[in-house]
């Protein structure tokens, strides 16, 4: 514990930057991180899986599977983003981080977890319109739409990103570099600066109202709207299997929005010493694994579009043999 705190003093006015990560003892990272290493690949195989699954078969070509598609690239990027660093610093005995690598943490990290808000009410939409309006449906969501949809949240999410970025990398550190989490986080970079950031902490409680209350809000009305069409529904194993999606489908979300809410629509003030780190695996590590579990691979479609693409590869080989 000395030397860790010698080295913090060695880097205080270093360019570089500290991660701290979640815990000191070294036994227990090792723990922890090779268990962390295990989710990122199951995360990176599952949404790939998905990308491929959306990709080659025909039937998954509909506007709910495109957003999918788009939700599980922008989950491969963001644990990608986190992880690795984490995994790579434990493992070389280093916690340092390059002011150009923390920048662009922070950079892809605003834009995909912004991206994503956008993202989830735009899929939550998808299915109000779907079951509350089953007509209307290939008029109100065609390909126009829900392109539209999935690439005005990763420019919207850009642009909020390339905001705040900037401006979190231009406050002045004049203290310790040791950030108190396990990325580069802009909560965490506010406690590191020497200056006043009441007025920027607006900014960004103005960006969590667009990109966290008004999307929640959505997605928590679309869902009321849909159990209430199900309710009309006389079939019992319909209703029952509606509930269960959205029962899964609102958990997810909770622990999505919830941490993150309660992270970045708070004064700095108000953060205690690494309380924002552990609420950040939620909406960093755990929704990722869990996304394309909840979304898809309970769906019959997909795992329809599963079988035939083992069925396919099967008889491909087998053509190769003969």
């Amino acid at each position: 514990m000395g030397k860790f705190m010698m080295g913090l003093e060695n880097h205080t006015y270093s360019s570089d930057f500290i991660l701290m990560g979640l815990f000191f003892s070294s036994k227990t990272n090792l723990l922890f991180y090779s268990f962390i290493l295990i989710i990122l690949i199951m995360t990176v195989v599952e949404n790939t899986v998905m990308i491929l699954l959306i990709h080659r078969d025909p039937r998954l070509h509909t506007p709910m599977y495109f957003l999918l598609s788009h939700l599980s690239y922008m989950d491969i990027l963001h644990i990608s983003n986190i992880v690795p660093k984490m995994v790579t610093n434990i493992l070389l005995g280093s916690r340092t981080i390059s002011f150009a690598g923390c920048g662009f943490q922070i950079f892809l990290s605003l834009t995909l977890l912004g991206g994503e808000c956008l993202l989830l009410a735009a899929m939550s939409c998808d299915r109000y319109v779907a079951i509350c309006h089953p007509l209307r449906y290939p008029i109100l969501m065609n390909g126009y739409v829900s392109s539209l949809m999935a690439t005005g949240s990763w420019l919207v999410g850009t642009v909020n990103s390339i905001v705040h970025t900037a401006y979190t990398l231009h406050l002045p550190f004049c203290g310790s570099r040791a950030i108190d989490h396990f990325f580069c986080e802009v909560p965490a970079m506010l406690k590191l600066s020497c200056v006043d950031t009441t007025h920027y902490e607006r900014g960004v409680y103005v960006s969590g109202i667009i990109f966290l209350l008004i999307p929640f809000s959505l997605i928590f009305a679309s869902y009321v709207q849909v159990l209430l069409t199900v309710l009309r529904i006389k079939s019992f194993e319909a209703q029952k299997k509606s509930f269960s999606t959205c029962f899964f489908h609102m958990v997810v979300i909770i622990m999505y929005y919830g941490p993150f809410i309660f992270t970045y629509m708070r004064p700095k003030s108000y953060h205690t010493p690494g309380q924002g780190k552990f609420l950040a695996i939620f909406y960093t590590i755990l929704t990722p694994t869990l996304n394309p579990i909840i979304y898809s691979f309970r769906n019959k479609d997909i795992w329809g579009a599963m079988k035939n693409m083992l069925k396919n590869n099967v008889m491909h080989k087998n053509r190769k043999n003969a």
